[in-house]
Parts: C-alpha cells; sequence; structure tokens
C-alpha cells in the first residue's frame, strides 16, 4: 500500500467504497488523515469502518471542515449530470479527486529525489488491459519491479511503495483521468480513439478531450506515445508534437511512417532514430493475436525501450507474454471446438477485433449495449456462423443480425454456451470457435465483465470436464 499522507490530521470524505474506495480509505488513513466514509452497500461500509473510517451518510459530514472529496471513479462527476454529492462539494467548495490524484500527489512529493520511480500511463478506448499488462511483464522479465495496476488488477494505491527498481504501470480510464488534475506520467500512452462512455462524458469531443488532458500532462522530461491510426489520436498526436511539450513518438499499424514506430504485415518497426530498423516479427508473440495486439506490442515495445537498452531482451520478453485474462483468452478444447473468452471486449470495436481472428464463429453477444449496437461490425458477419444473443441488447441486435447471421435468443449466458457448444461441435468445419465477445457491457447480468468472463470460464470446465483440454 502507498499511504496517502497529503491529508494528514485533516478531515476527508471517501464516497463509494468499492475497491478503488476501499483502498483509498486505507491509504488515507495510514497518511493519518480523518475520514468520513459512505456507501449505500453496508458490507462495503463496514469494511471501511474496520479500516478506521467514520460511517456517516455524506450528508451529515462536517462540510465546513472537509479538505477534499475522494470520489469513486464509479460516480457520474459531469454527465448526464452529476452525482447529488459532487453538486454539495462544488457548493461547499470542496475540491473533488480520485484516488489517481492521490497517488500523484504522494508520488509528486519526491520528484525531484534521485532514485524516483517513474510512471507509465496507459490509457485509450481499447487495448489499454493488454498493453498494461504487456509492459508490466517486459519490465518484470528484464529486472524491473513493475508495480502494475490503477483501472487493471489491484487499485493504484494498493500498490506497492517505491524501491530502486521499482516502475509504476497504470491503466488510465477517463473517469480517473477526469479526477486527477496533479497526474504527471514519465511516459504517457494514448492507443486509439472511438466512440465507448458518451454517456459519462456528453460528447465524443468531450471524451477525446479528456484523454488528451493525459497526453498535455507528461513531464517535460519524459515522452508521449500516440497511436495515429484514427483521426481524434491522429490529431491529438498533431497537437502535441507542435506545441513545445515533451517529444511525442507516432504509433501506426498498417502504416509505414517516416518518424516513429510502426507495423507493417506482422513485422514491428522502430524509425524514431531514421532509418527504420526491424524488430522483431509478432507472429512469434503467441498470445499476441491479431491486428489490434500488434498494437499493444508496438506501444509496449516503444514505452519499455525508454528503460531498458537491450532491445533482445524486450522482443524475448514480448514473446513470453502469456495473455490477458478475458482479453482473447483461450480457455481449452472439447474436441475440434475451442473456447475462447473475450468478455473484456464492452464495445463494437473491442469485438471486431476478435472476429477478425477467427474465420468460423459461434459467436456469443449481448449486455447492456453501447451507442451503435454492433451495426459497425456487419463487414465480418460472415465469419459467424451464428449468433448467441443474451442480455438487455438481445433484441436491438437481433434486428441487426436478422437476414445475415442465423441466431438465436438465448437469454442467459448458460443457454448460449450449450447452444453454441453443441452447434459448433456438430458443424463441419476443421476448427469451430465458440467466442464470448460480447460488444456490450456487463451490468444487466453481471458485476462487471471479470465476473462475466469467470462465470463463461466455470460453464466451459462443467460442460465436459474430462473432455476440455487447456489452452498452451
Amino acid at each position: 500500500m502507498i499511504p496517502s499522507r497529503i491529508f494528514e490530521g485533516r478531515d476527508v470524505g471517501m464516497f463509494g467504497l468499492a475497491r478503488t474506495g476501499q483502498a483509498s480509505v486505507r491509504a488515507l488513513k495510514a497518511g493519518g488523515a480523518n475520514v468520513y466514509a459512505w456507501d449505500d452497500n453496508e458490507t462495503q461500509r463496514k469494511l471501511a469502518r474496520e479500516a478506521g473510517a467514520v460511517d456517516v451518510r455524506w450528508q451529515d459530514w462536517p462540510w465546513d471542515k472537509i479538505a477534499a472529496l475522494v470520489l469513486s471513479p464509479g460516480v457520474p462527476l459531469t454527465h448526464p449530470k452529476p452525482h447529488e454529492i459532487v453538486l454539495k462539494a462544488q457548493t461547499a467548495n470542496v475540491p473533488v479527486i480520485g484516488d489517481f490524484e492521490l497517488f500523484a500527489q504522494e508520488i509528486r512529493r519526491d520528484r525531484n529525489a534521485v532514485g524516483r520511480a517513474p510512471l507509465i500511463a496507459i490509457t485509450g478506448t481499447n487495448g489499454k488491459s493488454t498493453t498494461t499488462a504487456l509492459i508490466g511483464h517486459v519490465l518484470r522479465q528484464c529486472g524491473f519491479d513493475a508495480q502494475i495496476g490503477g483501472n487493471i488488477g489491484q487499485p493504484i494505491l494498493a500498490l506497492d511503495p517505491p524501491s530502486p527498481k521499482t516502475i509504476y504501470v497504470a491503466e488510465v480510464s477517463t473517469f480517473q483521468i477526469d479526477l486527477a488534475p496533479s497526474l504527471m506520467p514519465d511516459v504517457s500512452i494514448l492507443l486509439n480513439l472511438s466512440p465507448d462512455h458518451i454517456d459519462r462524458h456528453g460528447s465524443m469531443q468531450n471524451y477525446a478531450a479528456v484523454k488528451e488532458r493525459l497526453v498535455r500532462a507528461t513531464a517535460h522530461d519524459g515522452l508521449a506515445l500516440i497511436g495515429v491510426d484514427d483521426n481524434f489520436s491522429s490529431a491529438i498526436f498533431t497537437r502535441a508534437s507542435s506545441n513545445g511539450g515533451p517529444p511525442s513518438v507516432p504509433v501506426s499499424v498498417g502504416k509505414v511512417l517516416g518518424r516513429g514506430i510502426f507495423v507493417v504485415d506482422g513485422t514491428l518497426y522502430d524509425a524514431q532514430a531514421g532509418r527504420a530498423a526491424k524488430i522483431m516479427e509478432l507472429a512469434s508473440a503467441k498470445h499476441l493475436i491479431g491486428a489490434h495486439n500488434w498494437q499493444n506490442a508496438a506501444f509496449a515495445y516503444a514505452a519499455c525501450r525508454r528503460f531498458v537498452k537491450d532491445t533482445r531482451a524486450i522482443v524475448s520478453a514480448i514473446e513470453s507474454f502469456p495473455g490477458l485474462s478475458h482479453r482473447m483468452e483461450e480457455i481449452g478444447r472439447i474436441g475440434r471446438v475451442r473456447f475462447v473468452n473475450d468478455s473484456k471486449a464492452t464495445n463494437a470495436e473491442a469485438a471486431e477485433r476478435a472476429l477478425v481472428c477467427f474465420p468460423d464463429i459461434f459467436w456469443i453477444a449481448g449486455g447492456r449495449a453501447k451507442e451503435g449496437g454492433i451495426e459497425s461490425l456487419a463487414p465480418h458477419f460472415g465469419r459467424v456462423r451464428k449468433a448467441y444473443l443474451i442480455g438487455e441488447a438481445a433484441d436491438t441486435f437481433a434486428r441487426t443480425l436478422d437476414g445475415k447471421v442465423a441466431f438465436e435468443r438465448s437469454g442467459t449466458l448458460e443457454a448460449a454456451l450449450a447452444s453454441a457448444a453443441a452447434d459448433a461441435a456438430r458443424s463441419q468445419v476443421a476448427e469451430p470457435v465458440v467466442l464470448l465477445s460480447p460488444a456490450c457491457a456487463s451490468y444487466d447480468q453481471f458485476l462487471d465483465f471479470e465476473q462475466r468472463g469467470d462465470a463463461f470460464r466455470d460453464l466451459v470446465t462443467k460442460l465436459a470436464p474430462s473432455q476440455v483440454r487447456e489452452a498452451s
């Protein structure tokens, strides 16, 4: 745990007591703050009380003494409208911050210290978790104490305090950027941008502006790595590279760059110093399948190159990456049928990255739909043998698929898997793939995409335990 000492001896409010909230309570208490905490969930409040927080309804906090409101990233800050507690804090002239702000201010205290731990911050619409995990894996393989967390795995304040070999590798969502005005990465990464979380930001322009804020916050002696394969990100790179800020490096998959990092036909090239040098054939990274993972690997290489001088060591570590749970995760096989857990695909663009990887798919899709549904996936419908629709989006997705792809309204994940497995086994294709790639949020039937993916894994095992072979 990283103690947060900036509010030592002062009163702080913590609203929202899931994982990040609990970690924030513990960090604030370890740093000597007096913490008032609230969540509608009694179990979460009990955990906060056990950590030393005062369990009081937020309306009854001593707002005239509260130094800051630490807000869970899941609580609306601006759209569709601010939560009532945000309005109360604004009326009381209390700053509204998040756990990343506590982290940022804590590490900034020692910013000029010799051996200060660097921060690599990763954001974007798709690929954040894989890129974060891959960077952490490479750095650990190369001898660093890579502390991986934020919007993936452990909350940022639950990571270990810095040691001489520590590098913090953090996935950062727009919600977390919004609540962290002091965040200053040594390396910032903007992977890509496409419509997502528009309900929480009001427009695509607002969403992109929050992502750009992370790039602009990069330390002057740091490095900004920016994808240039979509219009929004490309425009951000153009502004970043011409504003006199930290060095900005473009990253592309499919385009040869005169300067930057790029992948063409599965080969990774480094053209940062002039003539492009071939780095590796990405086919050798067995758990990084598809062009989207080539992008992740390109960013990981570029970020780690700042800390690791031996290119061969980086390449070897990329090749040994075991993959990420819930993202193109091959769970196992029953006979000819492969089962792939891509539960983290919570929008259409993320699901597209899975659909393009397989020719014969028995596709489980649905949940709580994002804007645009799955209409953008129409060019890939020819890869889908049949779709199995679950959750709130079933009827909407059925209308999109009608006349183009065979489908059934399965309703639940369990029913969908049973039908998909049976149909795949009866099919005549050489290697059918039962793919959970929902293109939807999970909140209609599950707590999060992780619970949805875990349920899929458990259900596959129960289909025929003696027949399931673990993926190598």
